[in-house]
């Protein structure tokens, strides 16, 4: 028995020198910039170009609403305009204008008729009464041939007709006085559409935070896993170069060298595909931080760390911050507004019968000069006020038809709201057991690692008492990576289940469209403990698990 313990004593002793002097196996993580959580999720909130649309819909329902609200107030417009008469269909009217005729709109220009007092064309009258009846009825004639010598219509220029300048300026207001109100509904329409367009960006927003979690944790929890494998394919090693010395010596048989070198060989393919889960899960994560593929990065935030994940900015409410009423979530209230916007519409289609009331005024200057630009008192005034009522009198069946589709439209949006509310109060409490789940795995993990640790510290000085192998330490060893693997595990889902709550409200349905589907964790992070955990306990001399967990 002794010599049997100073043999493998001595093979300890070899297998301990051949590790000091041989080459490190595990490959490190490469090192580049170091990015924390709270960086990760500032980044990717700047980056998202699904935030960026949610906030442009959020401006274009504001613009709505300001639209909306225009039809409420007098709509008053100004206008300024000039227009220059190249040809005149009055330009022939009574024939030509005779010889220094001014006042026909484009006569000559020598000086007044024969007979005729030089005056103005457009001078005013004036009877002398002191003068007989026949001598005031002559002057008269006198008057009307000087002032129109040949064209009767020679004064028509002056009312605009075929003047070569014409300037208009003026106001022009509107009002409806009377709308049966669907104004008022256009509004509620408007109101409901920019608190829909709120909390649609609010939800972008809450599942930008949920991804980035995810992913930051996902890329942390696979790095941790590629040192576990690496770990497992140095034991192996070990136990390779071990069995490998003993059966040269002739201590062990041919079977057990075959075991390590099947258990060895069996890891590195494992190590291989850890490796790429984890360049997949970084590379996932630098897709939502809009980040350069080939960029290492260095993740500082742990995965066991307890501290709040700073997601409060990310809430629509910080009030509601992990409220988990039902009536405060985004679906829910995407649908109670979407009822709100089928009331308004029913309302609409009923005001479409109704009379309608509309008043207008104008006010207007206008001017005809003979020049380009006309002086002050060459302008002269319009101005009008309208009302107008207008009744649908026979619509042919479109008003009734409009009241039937405004009625159906608000009870499938009222049917719509109940499934709603009953689906968030499902997902509600769905994510209260994941969260509750998530804990316990948490707390179950941290019992399992410490007894990982015990089974480890007795190995060893079983090992140191020569009562046991070396391979039974380094089997022990590789329990307790995988029981702080799944501790990694178990603090990974209880993260991403507490940010999910804190978050609630804002969230969509999980499994509801691709932004609410539920995240799986990826395949590399749901596997199960190795063989090795599952396998009853072996003799101290003849360990079995280094041979049949090699897989794992």
């Amino acid at each position: 028995m002794r010599s049997s313990n100073g043999a493998r004593l001595r093979i300890a002793a070899a297998a301990l020198v051949v590790l000091a002097f041989a080459p490190p196996l595990r490959a490190q993580t490469p090192r580049g910039a170091s990015l924390s959580l709270e960086e990760a999720l500032r980044r990717a909130e700047d980056a998202s170009e699904t935030v960026d649309v949610a906030r442009a819909g959020v401006t274009r329902a504001r613009g709505q609403v300001l639209q909306a609200r225009s039809a409420r107030l007098p709509q008053v417009s100004g206008s300024l305009s000039y227009s220059r008469t190249l040809a005149s269909q009055f330009a022939g009217f009574g024939g030509p204008p005779a010889a220094g005729d001014t006042a026909g709109g484009g006569g000559g220009t020598g000086g007044p008729p024969p007979g005729c007092p030089a005056t103005p064309p457009g001078a005013p009258y004036q009877p002398n009464p002191a003068l007989p009846l026949q001598e005031r009825v002559d002057s008269l004639e006198q008057a009307l041939r000087c002032r129109q010598p040949g064209n009767p219509f020679a004064g028509l220029s002056r009312a605009g007709f075929g003047s070569e300048n014409t300037w208009n300026y003026g106001l022009s207001a509107s009002y409806s006085a009377f709308n049966g109100g669907s104004v008022a509904a256009r509004n509620r329409i408007a109101d409901a559409a920019r608190r829909v367009a709120e909390v649609t960006f609010s939800t972008q927003r809450a599942q930008l935070a949920l991804d980035v979690t995810q992913a930051y944790f996902d890329a942390g929890l696979s790095n941790q896993l590629v040192d576990i494998a690496e770990a497992t394919l140095a034991q192996a090693e070990t136990t390779l170069r071990q069995t490998q010395l003993a059966r040269q010596v002739g201590n062990q048989p041919e079977f057990d060298l075959l075991r390590a070198q099947v258990s060895r060989d069996n890891l590195r393919p494992v190590l291989i595909q850890r490796r790429a889960e984890r360049d997949l899960a970084f590379l996932r994560l630098k897709q939502l931080l809009d980040l350069p593929a080939d960029e290492p990065l260095t993740l500082t935030t742990p995965l066991n760390d307890e501290r709040p994940v700073p997601v409060g900015r990310f809430a629509s409410n910080q009030g509601a911050l992990g409220d988990t009423s039902t009536a405060l979530r985004a679906p829910v209230r995407q649908a109670a507004e979407a009822v709100r916007v089928q009331e308004a519409e029913r309302r609409i289609a009923r005001a479409a019968a109704l009379p309608n009331v509309a008043l207008s005024f104008t006010y207007g200057r206008v001017a005809f000069p003979e020049s380009l630009v006309p002086a002050l008192d060459e302008f002269r005034t319009n101005a009008s006020v309208a009302a107008g009522l207008s009744v649908p009198i026979f619509t042919g069946g479109r008003l009734r038809g409009e009241r039937l589709v405004a009625e159906a439209n608000l009870a499938e949006a009222q049917a719509q709201f109940r499934q709603a509310r009953e689906a968030a109060s499902l997902d509600t409490r769905t994510a209260l057991e994941q969260l509750d789940a998530a804990r316990a795995a948490w707390q179950a993990s941290s019992g399992t690692v410490e007894q990982a640790r015990r089974a480890y510290s007795i190995a060893e000085i079983r090992y140191r008492e020569g009562i046991s192998t070396q391979i039974e330490v380094a089997d022990s060893r590789i329990l307790l990576q995988q029981a702080e693997a799944n501790r990694a595990q178990a603090a990974r889902d209880l993260a991403v289940a507490r940010v999910r709550i804190a978050l609630l409200p804002d969230l969509p349905l999980q499994g509801a469209g691709q932004g609410g589907q539920q995240r799986q964790a990826p395949p590399q992070q749901r596997q199960q403990a190795p063989p090795q955990q599952q396998q009853p306990q072996q003799g101290a001399n003849q360990p079995q698990s280094a041979f049949t967990g090699g897989g794992q």
